[in-house]
C-alpha cells in the first residue's frame, strides 16, 4: 500500500551541504521530503534513480523574468536546466512601481538593458498594477513550472518618486530619499526578496540614454538599503563598472555596515583590465572575513554574445551594404547572401558606425568562434575565425559569412566579451572556488536575441564536473552546494536547497553520463510574435518542484506547482502559496 506521493529509488545523493555523496531513497509527501535512507513504503509514483545523481533543485538568483511571468507559465529556458526557483528584478530594471505615463519609459529601459523588444513588452504586459505590492498581487494567482521571487528595481522606484528628475539622473533630495526608503520597506513587507540597482554605462535605454540609477549618490543608496533593513529582511544586488574597484567596494561596504543587509555584486574578468577582478574579489573576501554579509555573483563560462543572421547582431550589422537587405525576411536575406555579386560587395564593405561595440567588437575575429553541435564554451585559440581564415587563406569576414550560412542560414558565432581575456576559463574557476562568491549572472529571460545563458547550471555540470580538458575540474559536491543551498540561503529561502527530511521537495534526478547541451535555437513564441533564443539539454531525467514532476527527460509534463514566493521562507513555515 502506497504511503508516499513519490519515491526516488537508489540514487546517488548530492545533498547540497557540500559533503560526500551517498546512496539512498528519497520519499516525498505533501510537497516535502518525508524520508531519506532505505524507504520501505511504496510511492503512488516512483522514479528509478539507480546510476543517477539526485540533487536539490537549483536556485538562480540572477534572472529577468519580470515581464515573462505576466504572460507565460513556463519559466524557460531556466526550467529546462534543473532550476526550480528564480529570483528576478535584478540590475535595477523592472516594471513596478510605475505610473501610467512612465510605462513606455520602463519598457525602453528594459529593451535597451536586457534586449527584450518593445513590441513584446508593450503587448505582453497587462499593466494591472501601479505600486510594487500591486505587481506582486497580479502574480500571486498565476501558476508556473518554477517558483518565482521578485526584487524591487531601483530605476522603476526612482522614476516613480522623482519623475523626469529621476530619469535624468538628477540628485535625489532628502525628501526623495525618504520616500524611496518608505516604498522600499512597503515592497519588502509585501513580499519582495530584495532591492537591485545598476551603476554601469553598459545599461542604457533603447534610445541610448544611461539608466536612471547610474550616478545615484551614496546617500540615496544607503537610504534605500535602510528601507530594506526597516522591513527586517531582504538582500541588495548591485552591478557596477568598478572603474575604481577599491573605492566602489569601500562604498558598498559602508552601505552594508549602515544597513546590515546582505549585498552581492556582479564580478567578471574584463579585457581592459584582466586582473582587475582580483581587487574587487579581495575586497569582498576581506569584508566576509570581517563578518559582513557580502558576496560576488560569478558566471561559470564567458559572458558572450551570439551572432547570426536570425539574431539581433552579426559581424556585418554596421555595414551599409548589409543594411540594404537588413529589412528583408530571413529567408530572403539568406538567399541574397548566397548571391555571388552581392557577397563580393558585402565582403569589400566596411562598418559605418560610431557605436564602439558595432565598430570594434563585431570585428574582433581573433576572439570570435563558431558555436557548433559540440557546444564548447572554452574553445582554444586555433578555433577562432581569424585562425580558421589563416588556415583557409581567406579573410575572417568570408569565414564569418560562410559559417553563418550553414544550417540553412542559422549558423551561430560566439563572441566572449567577459571572463575570456586570456582565452581560457581559469579566472572563472578561481572565482567559483572562492568562499565569497555565488553562481549568478545567467540573465534568464533577457537578451533574447543575443545571449542564452539560462543554461549556466548545465554548463557547470557538464564542463566543470565532467568534460573540461584545458585545466582542473571542480568537484560535483561544491557545484551543487553553491547552486542550491548557498543561493537559497543567500536570498532568505531556508526551506529549500537541501535533500533532508522536512525540506521542500525541489529535486533533480540527473543522468550525468549522458548530459548534453544542445545548440541554442530561435523561437518565435513571445507576444507579438517576438523572437527569443532557447537552449535545451539532455540528462535531466526528472525535475521535481514541491513534489510534482515538472519535467521528464527534459520535456515539460504540464505540471505547474510553482508560485510567487513572498518574503523569507523558513523550515516548517506555513505553505508559501497560502494566498
Amino acid at each position: 500500500m502506497a504511503t508516499h506521493d513519490l519515491v526516488i529509488r537508489g540514487g546517488t545523493i548530492v545533498d547540497g551541504t557540500g559533503g560526500e555523496t551517498y546512496e539512498a531513497d528519497v520519499a516525498i509527501s505533501n510537497g516535502l521530503i518525508a524520508e531519506l535512507g532505505k524507504v520501505q513504503a511504496r510511492g503512488i509514483e516512483e522514479v528509478d534513480a539507480r546510476g543517477l545523481i539526485v540533487t536539490p533543485g537549483f536556485v538562480d538568483i540572477h534572472t529577468h523574468y519580470d515581464g515573462q511571468v505576466t504572460w507565460d507559465d513556463e519559466i524557460s529556458p531556466s526550467s529546462l536546466h534543473g532550476i526550480t526557483t528564480v529570483l528576478m528584478g535584478n540590475c535595477g530594471v523592472g516594471f513596478a512601481p510605475c505610473k501610467p505615463e512612465d510605462r513606455d519609459r520602463l519598457i525602453r529601459l528594459m529593451e535597451g538593458v536586457e534586449d527584450i523588444p518593445f513590441p513584446v513588452l508593450s503587448e505582453g504586459l497587462p499593466w494591472n498594477w501601479t505600486n510594487f505590492p500591486d505587481y506582486l498581487d497580479s502574480l500571486s494567482s498565476r501558476h508556473f513550472d518554477t517558483d518565482i521571487c521578485a526584487q524591487l528595481p531601483h530605476a522603476a522606484l526612482r522614476v516613480f518618486v522623482m519623475g523626469e528628475r529621476g530619469a535624468n539622473r538628477e540628485e535625489a533630495t532628502e525628501a526623495d530619499i525618504a520616500r524611496m526608503r518608505a516604498l522600499t520597506t512597503d515592497a519588502i513587507k509585501a513580499g519582495a526578496l530584495g532591492f537591485s540597482t545598476s551603476r554601469t554605462l553598459n545599461h542604457r535605454t533603447s534610445d541610448g540614454l544611461p539608466t536612471p540609477t547610474l550616478t545615484a549618490s551614496e546617500a540615496e543608496l544607503t537610504g534605500i538599503a535602510q528601507g530594506v533593513a526597516d522591513a527586517g529582511s531582504g538582500v541588495l544586488q548591485f552591478v557596477s563598472d568598478f572603474n575604481d574597484p577599491e573605492k566602489e567596494a569601500a562604498m558598498l561596504r559602508r552601505i552594508v555596515e549602515a544597513s546590515g543587509r546582505p549585498l552581492s555584486v556582479s564580478l567578471a574578468q574584463a579585457d581592459v583590465a584582466p586582473q582587475g577582478w582580483r581587487k574587487l574579489l579581495g575586497a569582498i573576501e576581506r569584508a566576509m572575513e570581517d563578518g559582513l554579509p557580502m558576496r560576488a555573483q560569478v558566471a561559470p563560462r564567458p559572458v558572450g554574445v551570439l551572432l547570426g543572421l536570425e539574431l539581433t547582431l552579426n559581424p556585418f550589422s554596421a555595414h551599409p551594404v548589409y543594411r540594404e537587405i537588413s529589412h528583408l525576411p530571413f529567408e530572403a536575406r539568406v538567399e541574397k547572401l548566397r548571391d555571388v555579386e552581392y557577397r563580393a560587395r558585402l565582403l569589400a564593405d566596411a562598418p559605418d558606425t560610431d557605436n564602439p561595440f558595432l565598430k570594434v567588437m563585431l570585428r574582433s575575429f581573433g576572439k570570435m568562434f563558431q558555436l557548433d553541435e559540440a557546444v564548447n564554451y572554452e574553445p582554444p585559440q586555433d578555433k577562432t575565425l581569424q585562425a580558421i581564415a589563416a588556415q583557409r587563406s581567406v579573410s575572417p569576414q568570408e569565414v564569418a559569412l560562410d559559417l553563418m550560412l550553414e544550417r540553412d542560414g542559422r549558423g551561430m558565432l560566439y563572441l566572449p566579451f567577459l571572463n575570456y581575456a586570456e582565452g581560457n576559463l581559469e579566472p572563472s574557476r578561481e572565482m567559483m572556488l572562492s568562499r565569497a562568491t555565488l553562481p549568478g549572472l545567467s540573465d534568464g529571460g533577457a537578451h533574447v536575441g543575443m545571449i542564452c545563458d539560462g543554461s549556466f547550471t548545465t554548463t557547470m555540470l557538464t564542463h566543470w564536473v565532467r568534460d573540461r580538458t584545458r585545466g582542473p575540474l571542480v568537484p560535483l559536491e561544491h557545484i551543487v552546494h553553491k547552486q542550491s543551498r548557498a543561493t537559497a540561503q543567500w536570498i532568505g529561502l531556508y526551506d529549500r536547497g537541501l535533500i533532508a527530511p522536512g525540506y521542500r521537495a525541489d529535486i533533480n534526478v540527473i543522468d550525468l553520463a549522458r548530459m548534453k547541451l544542445h545548440l541554442p535555437e530561435v523561437r518565435y513564441d513571445l507576444p507579438a510574435g517576438g523572437r527569443r533564443l532557447m537552449q535545451r539539454a539532455e540528462g535531466y531525467t526528472a525535475t521535481i518542484l514541491k513534489g510534482a514532476i515538472t519535467h521528464r527527460d527534459g520535456d515539460p509534463t504540464g505540471a505547474k506547482p510553482g508560485r510567487l514566493v513572498r518574503g523569507e521562507q523558513h523550515l516548517n513555515a506555513p505553505d508559501i502559496v497560502a494566498e
